[in-house]
Order: C-alpha cells, then structure tokens, then sequence
C-alpha cells in the first residue's frame, strides 16, 4: 500500500468521470482514461482540449502547462489498460452489478498493492468490497460534480479498509487542493445524506402545488444563500441519480423524509431526466444545456398590481430588529412610516437603531446623508396601537407568540380603518389564526420577512382560504415596490424556506448524535460540497437553538411525520442554556463580547 500514487486510472468518462481525470492531470498526474464507449473516450479528450483551452484564456494555466496536462491523460476502451495504475477511480453508473463487473475485472488486472476506489454516493462501500477478491484495498473516493471546481472529497472507508489504503487516499486529496473527509458507509455519506432529503422535500413540495417551481427555487436561494435552488439543483444532479440515492437512503433509514417523492418515479421513466434530457422539472435549450426556456409548465404570468388597494403609509408594530428592519425597508422605498412599541419609550429606541442602521450605510457609500435623513423623517415612533388608525398597511412584527398575535390582531381589527391590509411576519404560526382573531380575516394575509431585513431580497406572501385576492395583490405590488422577491405560498407550518431547512438541520444534529460525523467535518462537507454559504451548525448557532427547536416542534406537530421530530441533542441544548452566539454557547463556544 505504500506505492506512491502517481499513475491513476478512471473507469467511466462521464461528466463526473472526465472532470476527475482533469484534476488529476492538472495535478500532475498520469491518467488512463477507461470507457467501454469509445465515443465517451473521445468526447472526454475533447472536452478536456476545451476547458484547458478556457483556462489559458482566464490566464488560469499557461499554453506550455495546458500541453502538459493533455500529454499526461490517455484514453482507452480496455479495462487491461488499468495494468499499470496505482489507483484506480471508477466511476460508472449507480448500479451493484456494474460497478461488481468492474471490480472483478479490476481485481484480474491490476497489482497486489493497486488501490481501487468506487465513486458511488448511494450504495455501499462494504457490499462492494467484500465482493472484491481483496476488500482490504477498496474504499470510496466521493468526488462532487463538476469536480476541477468542488473542493470536497468524501473519502469512505469499510470496516475491510486498511487503514494504508485511506491514509494514501487522503494525502491525495490533499495534494490535488481538496479538503477531504473521512465519512464511514452509508447511503449518501455526509453531504448528500443531508442534500438529498431537503430535495426530495421540495420534489414533494412542488407535486404536491403548494407552491411554483420559481418559486421553491427563488425562496431558497434568496433564503438561505443557496447557489441554486432544489429544483434547478435536482435537473442537474440528473432525477434518475436523485431517486436512485434516495432509495438507497431509504432502503437503511425507512425515514419518509427520503422515500422518493412520486414525481422523481414519474419524471425518470418518462425519460424526463434533467439538463442530460433537456427536460426535468424545468424544459432546457437542448440536451445537456443549461439555457432554460419556456415551457407549458410554467405558471401564466400575473399582474400582480391588478386589482389592488392604494398604500401610501405603513404601521409597523414592535420594536426588535425585524421591526425596525423593516421599517427601514418601508421608509426608504418612500413610504410614510408609523413605529408602534409598547411604549413611546421603546419606539424612539428602535427608531435610534435605524438611525445607526443608515448610519452605517453612509459610511459606507451606499447612502447619502441627504437620503438617509428623507428616510428617517418618514419614521413616526408611537407607543400605542392607536397611531395606526390611518394606515393603509398594518404589519406585525411581535414575538412569536401565537396568542400575543391574536390579542395584536383584535386590537388592529378596532383601530385600523376599513379597507386597511393587516400583515402578520410570522415565520411558523398559522396566518389563519391571527385572522380568525378579527372580524375582517379576508384583509388579513402573511409577509415573512427574512433577518436582516433590509439586507434579505425575500418575502414569503402567505395567503389564507380567507385572504381576498385583491388583498393578495396589494401585498404583492407592495414588496415590488421596496424591492423585494415576493414568493407565493399556502399558509402551512414553515411555509417554504423553514419547511425545506428545518428538517435537513434536524438531520444534521442526528448525524452528530449517531457518531457518524463531527460537526467540523458535516459542516465542511455542506459548504464545500453544497455551496452552502454556512454549515448547518454554524447556522443553528447564528440562528438560536431555541428558535429552532421551536420551529422543529411546529413542523413535526404539523406533519405528524416520526422524521420531523427534534433531534435530543437539540432539546438538551436548549434545556441547559446553551442557545448559540447569543448566550455564548451552542453546538461550538463562542468569546464573550
């Protein structure tokens, strides 16, 4: 096991199989390029000729090294070439019989001390192994696609790896500029283990209409940060890929949160299988494109401006920093603004706050100080409810409390004039309950705003059976009017973003709970091989463990699904104390300010 692993082969020139041979022959490397299509052997040299070529254009590599990596990578159709590698990557289609075909043949060509790595992310490392006449030289080497541009490298180890084998594996990793990590066997290792549950979530989501495709992927991406939404991520993933890794989740978890959504069935033996078709849940240019057109799926534009009430002021209620951060929104889209706290008091305070918000903003160039003075002249602190009769938005922004909603609710119903629209920002209380709380629930409606506020592009527009549609529409001209994306959704526990979010954090504390992962390690693996902005446990701590929890115990009393339920760990956390940077501590400790 200690050759030196210098001469490496790849089974299988696919996408991810072509991307791989290209880090490893811009590494340095000599790469045996192996594909039973000689065609797929062709179109992987070719595309290797014009991503070299790109990175010359970009200055990434010179002509003299762009001549090298292609000198060091050789394709062939016959598994005999693998003679002479060190290593060899095989990267076929997710299949146990294929990908045993491969090792059988491997184990007939290669030497005694030639490591063999199996590409898969949905079936096991071990089955594989021990069907290989030597187990102990086998193990997983979960690059991320495209590979020359993901850093994470899951590498996968059985309890028939030797320990030479994986440590050979990672200083590879290491030396081809990946961030490796260790992850032991099972269906979806770290990464996808967390992503593919989250999209066969918005899969279901959308079969269900809750909500549009467009709209699914817009909350996310501008929710969370994500470089791409579930939807748009599971056509390029490939929805045959998708639905085989999540039935082998499902087949060890039986969680309902990975059995394949119907539709991943449906879409896949429709042949409708993503950018690879040209067709998925989006319709593309053309097979293997990423250009998306129209299509008689998507959803017949509106004027959302149509139909709805005039608003020229706005009452915000509350006086934390979602209050204020949307008051600040409100006054600087050039809207007159009432602030109502429970005291005069504690209204002059939030106004001081928004203050030093645009402030900052000034000092930053992003405001003048002219501007930033027409904006806080629009700002009326008030300590009383009573400032709103006159305007033609009520919004709350009170603690999530659903019956300090409620009593909120009958006291707008009594202040504010007819015709006015009465908002709640709820984030997990049902809407319709605060609008039962007035005699007037078809002007009642939700508007989930996004912390920080005036940072954050979202808003979920949370219509009820009872919200009236020109109401509906008013709040959709509104949020255009403050330069927000407004997304539709039903008025369900964790509406769009929470729904999807939640459960995939949850999931991550059980990887923690079982001993599978460290927090470090998921954490890398979600942000280097997800793109996510943040891991999941730099997340929960930013976002307060005990909102979380609380937002968990909503969603599994909603959906009554056993997966759903929060995770121990999280409910001990928040039963000592420990709630994430705000009290110091959480899943990690945080200095003291």
């Amino acid at each position: 096991m200690d050759t030196p692993l210098s001469t490496i082969a790849v089974v299988g020139l696919g996408t991810m199989g072509t991307g791989i041979a290209e880090v490893l022959a811009r590494a340095g490397r000599e790469v045996i390029g192996i594909d039973v299509s000689e065609t797929a052997a062709r179109h992987a040299a070719t595309a290797l000729e014009a991503s070299t070529a790109r990175a010359v254009q970009r200055e990434r590599l010179t002509e003299e090294e762009r001549r090298n990596v292609l000198a060091r990578f050789r394709t062939f159709s016959d598994i005999q070439a693998a003679a002479e590698a060190d290593l060899v990557i095989e990267v076929v289609p997710e299949s146990y019989e294929l990908k045993q075909q491969v090792f059988r043949e491997l184990d007939a060509v290669v030497r005694p001390g030639t490591i063999l790595a199996t590409g898969t992310n949905a079936l096991s490392v071990t089955r594989l192994a021990a069907d290989s006449a030597h187990p102990e030289r086998v193990l997983g080497m979960h690059f991320f696609n495209p590979a020359p541009a993901m850093r994470l490298v899951e590498v996968v180890s059985s309890v028939l790896t030797a320990p030479q084998a994986v440590e050979a594996v990672t200083a590879l990793a290491r030396d081809l500029g990946k961030e490796p990590v260790a992850v032991g066997d099972r269906p979806g290792f770290v990464a996808d283990g967390l992503l593919f549950g989250y999209l066969n979530q918005a899969a279901a989501m959308y079969e269900a209409k809750y909500a549009s495709r467009e709209d699914i992927d817009a909350a996310m991406k501008l929710g969370c940060g994500l470089p791409m939404g579930p939807l748009a991520l599971l056509d390029l993933i490939g929805i045959d890929t998708a639905r085989t890794v999540l039935d082998a989740m499902y087949a060890e978890s039986h969680d309902r949160l990975h059995a394949p959504a119907p539709i991943l069935k449906q879409l896949s033996e429709a042949g409708l299988t993503g950018r690879k078709s040209g067709r998925g849940f989006y319709t593309y240019e053309a097979p293997d494109s990423g250009t998306v057109v129209r299509d008689a799926l998507t959803p017949l534009e509106t004027t959302q401006s149509a139909g709805g009430r005039p608003v020229s002021s706005v009452g915000v209620a509350g006086s934390g920093t979602m209050a204020s951060g949307i008051a600040e929104v409100f006054a600087k889209a050039g809207y007159d603004v009432v602030l109502a706290a429970r005291s005069q008091e504690k209204a002059e305070t939030a106004k001081s706050r928004i203050a030093k918000s645009l402030s900052r903003s000034v000092d930053k160039g992003r405001l003048t100080a002219e501007a930033r003075d027409e904006t806080l002249a629009r700002i009326t602190p008030a300590g009383s409810l009573d400032a709103f009769a006159e305007v033609d938005l009520a919004l709350e922004a009170v603690a999530e409390d659903l019956e300090v909603k409620q009593q909120l609710f009958a006291t707008l119903d009594k202040v504010c004039k007819p015709g006015a629209v009465l908002a709640t920002t709820t984030s997990s209380l049902p809407v319709v309950a605060c609008a039962r709380a007035t005699s007037r629930p078809q002007d009642v409606i939700g508007m989930h705003f996004f912390n920080p506020a005036p940072a954050m592009k979202l808003v979920e527009v949370v219509r009820t059976v009872l919200t009236s549609d020109d109401v509906h529409a008013t709040v959709r001209g509104v949020t255009a009017r403050i330069r927000k994306h407004a997304v539709d959704c039903g008025d369900r526990a964790g509406f769009i973003v929470n729904a999807l979010l939640f459960p995939y954090l949850n999931n991550a504390i059980k990887m923690v709970e079982e001993h599978y992962a460290t927090l470090d390690d998921i954490d890398a693996a979600m942000k280097l091989g997800g793109g996510y902005p943040m891991g999941p446990f730099e997340l929960l701590d930013v976002v307060g463990l005990d909102v979380s929890l609380a937002i968990e115990k909503v969603l599994h009393r909603e959906f009554r699904d056993p997966g759903l339920a929060p995770a121990p760990l999280l409910e001990h956390l928040v039963a000592a104390g420990c709630l994430g940077r705000k009290t110091g501590r959480g899943f990690r400790e945080y200095a003291r300010r």
